[in-house]
């Protein structure tokens, strides 16, 4: 896959919206619908699911931007609108059955099909086991987990009827391997979404129904910056949080929002349609050995 032109140590603002324009225009999405779960962002700027779902967009998808805040949602389709995609915002919790339903049901009687849905929600909790409170454990389970469960579990049955259709689980190279923060909720999390991406893409593949998951590892973005990762690594500010981090990368630098977007499509589209059950890892070569 081509880079963006920006670079892994650059922000992932909105300077980055033009950041792939000479990878517009493939239409790899042309035609289909794609629920990208978690197409909001956490704080200013561009998390994985915005970028996604401008990525999607501009491969000719329409694209049902969902995510628990709703005017982060809304942002997302209205950077869509002016580039002239297509998109609609919708509230949606991934730990309510009843939403979950709801908004799946509703997207299909809109548009007559569901092709592609990104699962890109995802919080976490730094702690071990030995100090992590009970509620984190299971709030991280069940945002991370129990939502892709049930997101998958509403969707597959619409694929199924339609004739196919491509899953894509946004999970975390934390779930093959340490990452120098104690983080157990959301290495446990990640772990048990890599195992369910495997199995539903197993249990589905004859009804071509393709499940595959993108690993990222260490990313810039708005969600990290927020998130008080500072204190975990000992750092006295963000800018020195964010040297750490590209100094564990073999590469030199932490990815963007635009990496995992690129993967992300790969996997939703049909130059991936031999492709299931899959972890592709996007993290600057740190699956192969922190530093």
């Amino acid at each position: 896959m081509t880079e963006p032109r920006t670079t892994g140590s650059e922000p992932a603002g909105r300077g980055e919206l033009a950041g792939r324009d000479e990878l517009a225009g493939r239409d790899e999405l042309a035609g289909k619908v794609a629920l990208v779960v978690g197409a909001g962002c956490v704080g200013e700027g561009m998390g994985n699911g915005r970028a996604t779902a401008l990525t999607f967009a501009r491969e000719g998808a329409t694209v049902v931007c969902a995510d628990i805040d709703l005017a982060s949602a809304r942002e997302t389709v209205r950077l869509i609108r002016e580039e002239g995609g297509a998109a609609e915002a919708v509230e949606l919790d991934v730990t309510e059955e009843a939403q979950v339903r709801a908004v799946v049901g509703a997207v299909v009687d809109a548009h007559g099909h569901l092709d592609v849905l990104d699962n890109n929600v995802g919080i976490g909790a730094v702690g071990g086991v030995t100090d992590l409170d009970e509620a984190d454990w299971d709030r991280v389970l069940a945002v991370n987990l129990k939502g892709a469960f049930l997101t998958m579990k509403h969707v597959i049955p619409h694929m199924v009827e339609q004739g196919g259709g491509s899953i894509v689980n946004i999970s975390s190279v934390t779930g093959i391997r340490w990452s120098g923060v104690p983080y157990a909720s959301y290495y446990a999390s990640k772990a048990g979404l890599n195992h369910l991406t495997r199995m539903t893409a197993r249990e589905w593949a004859r009804r071509r129904v393709r499940v595959n998951a993108v690993l990222p590892g260490l990313m810039k973005t708005p969600m990290v910056a927020t998130a008080m990762l500072a204190d975990a690594y000992d750092s006295p500010d963000i800018e020195a949080m964010w040297a750490k981090r590209d100094a564990q990368v073999p590469m030199g630098h932490m990815g963007t929002p635009w990496d995992v977007a690129e993967a992300a499509l790969f996997l939703a589209g049909d130059r991936s349609k031999y492709v299931t059950g899959i972890e592709l890892v996007v993290d600057g070569g740190v699956a192969l050995g922190f530093a």
